[in-house]
């Protein structure tokens, strides 16, 4: 059995506590129970973290792309091996049911897998047309160098894994700093996993700290040359600002208020079923959950009604129950935003067909109808189970209230003919659009990022591929060229 260290730092290939002297308690948002303290880490951390990834870095560029093959399928085969304990993990710490957890899991493996044919893709040169005959343009993909990652709460093990494996597999180093209330399936897990798999040391650190405590020191490092910042806008604001500052490349994926578009043509049944996952898979602390609802008049009145007799029947509780769909909310200072939306929506005139309440830290579904779409309960970006419920009478009129968001990062529309639907897709302004589906979808292989203000590039496939690389032109002259002079 694998020897576990999951409340200790991981630095340069070492468990060991951090140099802070504050000790962080991590506890279980469904009873509050404590799960383990850990000892956080403080600057010189962050420093020793980034030069043990510097040093390791130009060693594990080097590696043949067949070894690293091998450790990352290792890695993914061991955390196959561990589902079942990661799924427990994500339950107890972050409050995800057992439903979110599998799906969670599954997704990270699959990931994981999909970055394995990574490494004999670095380093291959590309021939390139020239005007000059005599002229050869190669342009290769080489590692980036050092990235540093900071990865939220909410699915902890898939957005974290989603930076760290695109990363190792070109031949990056990692520096990776999860949430506070997700250290252990946000990160120390993912450094065990790495580490069984036969990582080489310092390629991959993981350090938990307080940011009033160590400030903008993980962006501003001089060691990382990119950033990969999961999390909200304004946060996300203000790290691409600091990074610009100092000339990092960034990739960022912020917040959202993604649209559900529901057409005059649209299956009605399909419909409330992709509603109803897509607005509380989670309890709604998702980025690109499904945040308006957005229906035709010709529906409006009966999708009401079957949305609120369906949530109603949602089973809440303990996530650790395989039943239950709906879990605590990660904790007190995010039930009480929530709650402030429910107040909000009241005072804004928004129609409360299904008044949630509070059972300890689960908070059951809450449905407004008759919402505005430029009301602050529309126009937030509410990340707990509220659903907003909004009518249109035409495509155009649909397409303009879907955009009519600073955020755009996911959307979805339903509607009988796909081709219409398509074009309708490509009109919603946002990085995602899904036809006859609601907004929370991701595979390992498609892009996935946002517009707007959901932040900057691609993670996914090729796309991580080129966020996690950098480009080299090499020319080779054939023959003696003759200068001007």
């Amino acid at each position: 059995m694998y020897v576990m260290a999951l409340n200790k730092q991981f630095i340069d290939g070492e468990w060991r506590d951090g140099k802070s002297a504050t000790v962080y308690e991590m506890t279980n948002p469904y009873n509050n129970q404590v799960i383990d303290r850990v000892k956080l880490a403080n600057k010189e951390d962050i420093d020793e973290a980034y030069r043990a990834a510097q040093r390791a870095q130009a060693e594990w560029a080097k590696v043949p792309a067949e070894e690293k093959r091998r450790i990352i399928l290792k890695a993914a085969d061991i955390l196959e091996r561990r589902q079942k304990e990661a799924i427990d993990f994500l339950v107890k710490e972050t409050g995800s049911t057992v439903i979110k957890s599998t799906m969670e899991v599954q997704a990270t493996i699959d990931l994981i897998k999909e970055t394995a044919n990574w490494p004999d893709k670095v380093g291959v040169g590309q021939v390139f047309p020239s005007a000059d005959p005599t002229k050869e343009n190669l342009v290769f993909r080489e590692p980036a160098g050092v990235v540093g990652i900071i990865s939220p709460w909410n699915w902890p093990l898939f957005l974290s894994v989603r930076a760290v494996a695109p990363a190792v597999a070109v031949g990056d180093a990692v520096v990776l700093k999860p949430d506070l209330q997700s250290q252990i399936t946000g990160g120390f897990l993912i450094a065990e996993i790495y580490e069984e798999a036969g990582l080489p040391k310092g390629v991959l650190n993981v350090i938990t700290a307080d940011i009033p405590e160590i400030g903008d020191a993980f962006i501003e490092h001089p060691i990382p040359r990119i950033i990969s910042f999961t999390g909200s806008t304004a946060v996300g604001r203000h790290i691409g600002e600091v990074a610009g500052r100092n000339l990092k490349r960034v990739a960022l994926e912020l917040g959202g208020n993604s649209p559900l578009v529901i057409l005059e043509d649209a299956d009605l049944d399909a419909a409330v079923d992709a509603a109803i996952f897509g607005k509380y898979i989670h309890q709604g602390q998702i980025c690109m959950i499904t945040n308006r609802i957005l229906v035709h008049r010709k529906h409006y009145d009966e999708f009401v009604k079957r949305f609120v007799e369906r949530a109603k029947q949602i089973p809440y509780g303990d996530p650790a129950d395989p039943n239950v769909i709906i879990g605590p909310i990660i904790n007190e200072r995010q039930i009480e935003k929530i709650l402030g939306f429910v107040e909000l929506g009241k005072s804004e005139g928004a129609k409360l067909v299904l008044e949630g309440q509070r059972i300890g830290n689960v908070l059951t579904p809450f449905v407004f109808a008759d919402v505005k779409n430029d009301s602050q309960l529309a126009q937030s970006e509410i990340f707990g189970p509220v659903a907003t419920i909004i009518p249109f009478d035409t495509d155009e009129e649909g397409i303009r209230l879907a955009n009519e968001t600073e955020y755009g990062l996911s959307a979805a529309v339903f509607t009988k003919d796909l081709e219409h639907g398509i074009d309708i897709a490509r009109r919603l302004e946002s990085g995602m659009a899904h036809v006859n589906d609601q907004t929370v979808n991701i595979t390992p292989e498609t892009p996935f990022g946002g517009e707007k203000f959901s932040g900057l590039g691609r993670y996914g496939g090729e796309f991580a591929f080129e966020e996690f690389t950098t480009v080299k032109w090499v020319s080779v002259q054939k023959e003696r060229r003759q200068f001007p002079f």
